[in-house]
């Protein structure tokens, strides 16, 4: 039956850029990190003034929360496991879909662009930060030092993906905090990064189960929450407005990590949850999930693959279309073009 199954399933066409002997496969594949590891990433993001003043305006994660927190989780999950020729074309088409995030910060008043190295560099690297968190809290802990090391080098190559300098990616966890403390004084936590924050810990806007199974969900999203919580630092809770007493802290704990180390025994099970919250992301996962192995087994870097399929590199793709934009929304005072959200439809899901 096992092997019908693997049959079922279409295999990738290779193992994208990291692979089964990466730290990468390792930490994103536990089931702590697409579940509290990506929330908390998506609600530390909100503190970049620059990025939440893009996410407020268009206010897309308030019309339509479940259809963007799976078109997110799905890139995430392609960066990890993806194959090369998707994922470098999701990075590609993901630089259109930023041009139109472009506005003026309403709280400094500069002018903000999601394609800005800085704010790419922040959205990657608490990503990769918080899937670790979760993974070292609720998951098996603390990865040995050597491992610690390669997921870190690894995280610099999923930053050929994005806008940003690997070279400015932190290699260990000195260099990680020391990047904390430089942004720190940069991050706000303004009344619309309050609102976003509180906004995307609420597991039951995407989830819709039958009325009988309402009070389990309230249970699960209330542990949901407070392990995500437990996971911030003092001054994150502070500038979100997320207070949480240690003792809350110290109980979900053991709770989360039994839950998630009894989901992690069953592959299947991690699949239905996922499901549950990224539809479009199970077909990514699942030939990674399942063992079962892509057409080429080969591990290509970001250039190689760029090189292969004809994408330029993130930071210089697409130069003049997104000149366009900017002078439609600095020069004209239009709203930017939807055209390459809609294009993207086909790679990271639909938009309603």
């Amino acid at each position: 039956m096992a092997l019908r199954k693997q049959r079922e399933i279409t295999p990738a066409e290779d193992y994208g850029f990291f692979g089964p002997d990466s730290v990468a496969w390792k930490v994103w594949g536990y089931p702590t990190s697409l579940t509290i590891g990506f929330s908390r990433a998506v609600v530390v993001e909100e503190l970049d003034p620059n990025l939440v003043a893009s996410v407020d305006r268009t206010q897309d994660i308030y019309k339509r929360p479940k259809t963007r927190y799976d078109r997110t989780i799905h890139y995430f999950a392609l960066v990890a496991f993806g194959d090369s020729r998707s994922t470098s074309r999701a990075a590609d088409v993901l630089v259109k879909v930023h041009s139109k995030a472009i506005g003026t910060e309403p709280y400094g008043g500069g002018k903000y662009d999601a394609n800005d190295p800085d704010s790419q560099l922040w959205i990657l690297v608490t990503g990769w930060h918080s899937v670790l968190k979760a993974y070292e809290m609720y998951g098996p802990g603390k990865l040995s030092e050597a491992d610690e090391l390669r997921f870190w080098e690894e995280c610099a190559i999923a930053a050929e993906l994005q806008t940003c300098n690997p070279d400015d990616v932190p290699r260990d966890r000195a260099e990680l905090h020391a990047y904390y403390e430089r942004m720190h004084p940069l991050m706000s936590g303004s009344p619309i990064a309050q609102k976003a924050m509180h906004h995307l810990m609420d597991i039951d806007q995407l989830v819709q189960v039958p009325l009988v199974l309402r009070p389990a969900q309230w249970v699960v999203s209330k542990f949901f929450t407070a392990g995500v919580i437990a996971t911030l630092p003092g001054w994150m809770r502070e500038m979100g407005d997320l207070p949480q007493r240690r003792a809350v802290d110290i109980a979900v704990r053991p709770i989360l990590r039994a839950t998630f180390m009894a989901i992690a025994l069953s592959k299947g099970l991690q699949l239905r949850v996922l499901a549950l919250l990224s539809p479009s992301t199970i077909k990514v996962v699942t030939p990674v999930f399942r063992g079962v192995a892509p057409a080429n087994p080969e591990v290509l870097t970001p250039a190689e693959a760029r090189a292969r399929y004809g994408f330029d590199k993130p930071a210089e793709a697409h130069l003049a279309w997104r000149q366009k934009q900017h002078e439609k929304v600095f020069g004209l005072g239009e709203a930017p073009s939807d055209a390459g959200l809609l294009e993207s439809e086909p790679v990271l899901g639909r938009l309603a």
